[in-house]
């Protein structure tokens, strides 16, 4: 990895050739290019833990001060402090309400907020609020009415809102990116994305390692499966959308000249939870009684204003490898695009009808962002694309302008849980998405996405 100092250079260039984006923060000041962002975290679990880890090996910010109510991280963390040799900071966490005294802090500029899905929505409004330019994880809301919290509270408060949303920065899915917008596929017709992720073992625990297998959730699981499962349980619904849906609304220009109209979901039988804690726990085991709401794969499509479809699925109750099964067709040709399979079909270039691998493609296409910060992302967490969320925050904030996925982005993402939620309820009756934009979607002009700033 490069060296800490020569890290500071690079983004103090970065940060000094931003875009000029003219909605700022009511009463804020941009932070002159040698000040540090001064960061507050909300939730040090493991999510939040990795973003801390990634933040102590940047010496353009200043860890003010973390809350979490489950004291083993605050060890955790102390820990890592302790390695960095940085002094501890303030630390709060005395109740689940404790993070609103944090964000009092005069001397935190920006939060990030990595809790259980249900504080997102509540702790981010509070944030912005407060007035603090805040970076919130993934899904960013849980019901349509959270979505427009977020939007709302924005649009009153002027505190920007970054959904952190790192799978937008994989270095295959920012080249696919590059390749649309330079019309290798021709005009986009339809595609495919989804999270399908065997997380059975995240969903129960024994208590004993963070990823052990066991048959307990909820008071007697930890990490994931002391909140996560009960979702299952209870919510027939693709609770986890964005990390499909995220990179190809950025494709199409979701918010950006394109919105998403309408979408149908369904979803199958639920088994593969049972199965999996009768084979862990036994039969006997009090939580192979339980009846789990929701359906192992869930399939929603969706349509958009400018006339493409979606195809978003989830599944992470059964066995299976890691993908999130990206696919793009255009007029001109199309791309399936994976951990697994990279492969492509360009039309008077491929030979006829015959898939070609993707890696020359990758290569003539790699996005400038990952040509230039490529180096320093090793080591970071997901091959590198925690590095970049982490920095597109950063210099977002620093800087305090509107960060390239906003609370636009979060409401429209997040809201097919609760309108898949609704299609599936209905029998597949299709739902419309609300206009978060309030049809400024029109006229809003697309990021710059092809820049080496974030």
């Amino acid at each position: 990895m490069t060296s800490r100092r020569k890290f500071v250079k690079n983004t103090a260039v970065v940060g000094a050739s931003l875009p000029l984006i003219p909605h700022l923060s009511y009463g804020k000041a941009n932070k002159a290019p040698d000040q540090k962002l001064r960061l507050g975290f909300i939730g040090v679990g493991l999510r939040g833990t990795n973003h801390l880890k990634n933040a102590l090996k940047r010496d353009d910010i200043v860890i003010a001060a973390i809350c979490d109510i489950d004291d083993r991280r605050i060890k955790i963390v102390n820990d890592h402090m302790k390695e960095a040799n940085v002094k501890m900071p303030k630390v709060f966490g005395s109740n689940d309400h404790d993070y609103r005294n944090l964000l009092e802090l005069e001397e935190v500029d920006a939060v990030i907020i990595s809790t259980p899905w249900l504080w997102h929505t509540k702790m981010a409004v509070d944030a912005m609020k407060a007035g603090k330019y805040t970076g919130l994880e993934v899904s960013a809301a849980n019901t349509l009415e959270e979505c427009w919290d977020l939007v709302n509270t924005y649009e009153g408060t002027g505190t920007h809102m970054m959904i952190l949303e790192n799978v937008n920065y994989r270095r295959d899915v920012l080249a696919v990116l590059n390749m649309v917008k330079q019309n290798v596929f021709g005009e986009v017709l339809h595609m495919r994305c989804g999270y399908q992720h065997d997380l059975r073992h995240v969903k129960f625990n024994d208590g004993k390692t963070a990823y052990g297998k066991g048959a307990e959730f909820g008071e007697k699981g930890i990490s994931e499966s002391a909140w996560r499962t009960q979702h299952s349980l209870l919510r027939n619904a693709d609770v986890y959308p964005t990390h499909g849906l995220g990179p190809v609304a950025t494709m199409v220009d979701i918010n950006r000249g394109n919105r998403f109209l309408s979408l149908t979901s369904h979803a199958t039988k639920a088994r593969g939870l049972n199965k999996y804690i009768v084979e862990t726990g036994g039969a006997d085991h009090h939580n192979a009684q339980l009846r789990w709401k929701q359906g192992d794969i869930i399939t929603s499509t969706i349509d958009t204003a400018n006339g493409e479809t979606i195809i978003v699925t989830h599944n992470v109750n059964n066995p299976r490898p890691y993908s999130l099964g990206f696919n793009v067709q255009g007029v001109q040709g199309i791309a399936e695009f994976d951990k697994h399979t990279q492969r492509i079909y360009i039309e008077g270039q491929s030979e006829e009808h015959q898939w070609e691998d993707m890696n020359s493609w990758l290569e003539k296409y790699d996005h400038p962002l990952w040509q230039k910060f490529g180096p320093d992302a090793n080591d970071t967490g997901h091959g590198g694309i925690d590095f970049f969320v982490l920095h597109a925050f950063v210099e977002s904030a620093k800087a305090n302008v509107a960060p390239p996925m906003d609370a636009y982005d979060a409401a429209a993402w997040s809201a097919v849980t609760p309108l898949s939620e609704a299609s599936i309820d209905n029998n597949g009756a299709p739902q419309d998405f609300p206009d978060f934009t309030r049809g400024r979607w029109i006229k809003r002009a697309p990021y710059a996405w092809m820049k080496d700033t974030y």
